[in-house]
């Protein structure tokens, strides 16, 4: 049986990106009705997200700023022969404060959780069992779907928040602490201090696989805790993930594979930057560029964010021009040279580099110098 308003928008997926694209549409079109259908029990999943001032336009802060759950005024990055401190503001966001303001914003009956979608079409989602809820229009924003049609290595990490005996001393995140061992490639300790006793500690390594080894990275962790002399130390919970770094592939046909005519947000609709694979600011944009179209038929939306994923594809070559030579031209153990190179550079090129919004300027300047990787193997990677 098909259930529902034909005039509402139906939104699949109570991840982030789902999340901000309903909470916009609440907020600046409060009067087209809506419906996400999340698995879960709850939104966001088990995440903190994090970004940077410069990822989110300040026309768009409006729908991340309640959402913020923590905020420091810069971060450090530590590489064996490079430190430094930045200036520039930096935000976390957890997954608990994501659910209860969509809960609150939306009231039940906008949003429907432990629902399965089996399937997303144009103007309706199928839910396990045969239900059908029909609808205007439908966005598929459920995570990553068939990644095969693209080039990709990844970014893999394991973070633990701990509670600590004693206070661990860190006033501001340490964005990356690669002064751990490089020998199986580029690797770093990501810290995020909430309290003075409370802390976030993430592993992160990138790798040619997206398999992740639970076991070794807790190992790791507990070793740079012992490492810091931050023990003892209470767990409080435990998160992973698996991020793309994109190098290349078939946009148009990854695209149809994920739903062909059904329009898609997050990972789903390749909305990541190629290098550090996070998704919040194109999320952000994405929703605001939501709130601005008039006409939310499933066909239109289809169009909107295809075309929307296509052109930041296009945009984004350079980037992924930078990630082969960081998977292809760098030997393993020297990889982290290419970072601490970037981490000397000027921090607003580094600042418009995070955005996804680096300049002709900036380019030229990433790639001016002596090459952290040898030319022979950096050309064949780029020809590859």
């Amino acid at each position: 049986m098909a259930k529902g308003d034909e005039r509402r928008l139906l939104i699949a997926g109570g991840g982030l990106a789902g999340c901000l694209a309903a909470l916009a549409m609440a907020h600046r079109r409060p009067d087209v009705p809506l419906l996400i259908v999340e698995e879960g029990q709850s939104f966001g999943g088990n995440h903190i997200w994090s970004f940077f001032d410069a990822d989110v336009a300040a026309e768009d802060r409006w729908l991340i700023e309640p959402l913020i759950g923590a905020r420091w005024r810069g971060y450090y990055v530590a590489f064996p022969q490079h430190r430094k401190k930045f200036a520039h503001g930096y935000n976390s966001m957890p997954s608990e404060l994501l659910d209860r303001h969509v809960r609150e914003t939306l009231g039940s009956d906008r949003y429907r959780l432990g629902a399965k979608i089996v399937a997303v079409r144009e103007d309706e989602l199928v839910l396990e069992g045969g239900e059908r809820l029909k609808g205007a229009g439908a966005i598929d924003a459920r995570g990553a779907a068939n990644l095969s049609l693209l080039d990709l290595g990844w970014q893999k990490f394991v973070g633990r928040e701990y509670r600590f005996a004693e206070p661990h001393g860190v006033d501001l995140p340490v964005i990356m602490d690669a002064t751990v061992d490089q020998s199986e490639g580029y690797r770093f300790v990501y810290n995020l201090p909430f309290s003075d006793e409370h802390m976030l500690v993430e592993d992160t390594y990138y790798s040619d696989t997206p398999d992740l080894d639970l076991p070794e990275l807790g190992a790791r962790i507990e070793a740079y805790l012992q490492k810091r002399r931050w023990n003892p130390a209470e767990m409080e919970r435990e998160e992973k993930g698996v991020l793309p770094v994109a190098m290349g592939g078939d946009f148009a046909a990854f695209w149809r594979m994920g739903g062909a005519r059904v329009a898609k947000l997050g990972l789903r609709g390749g909305f990541f930057h190629p290098t550090t694979g996070y998704s919040l600011p194109d999320a952000v944009c994405c929703a605001a560029l939501l709130t601005r179209q008039k006409d939310l038929s499933g066909a239109a939306l289809h169009d909107l964010f295809q075309r929307e994923g296509a052109r930041l594809w296009n945009e984004r070559r350079f980037y992924r021009t930078l990630n082969k030579m960081l998977f292809r031209a760098a030997e393993p153990a020297e990889r982290y040279r290419v970072l601490e190179r970037f981490y000397r550079l000027d921090p607003a090129l580094i600042a418009r580099f995070y955005a996804g919004q680096s300049t002709m300027f900036d380019k030229l300047r990433i790639l001016s110098g002596k090459p952290p990787v040898p030319i022979g193997r950096a050309v064949k990677a780029l020809r590859s």
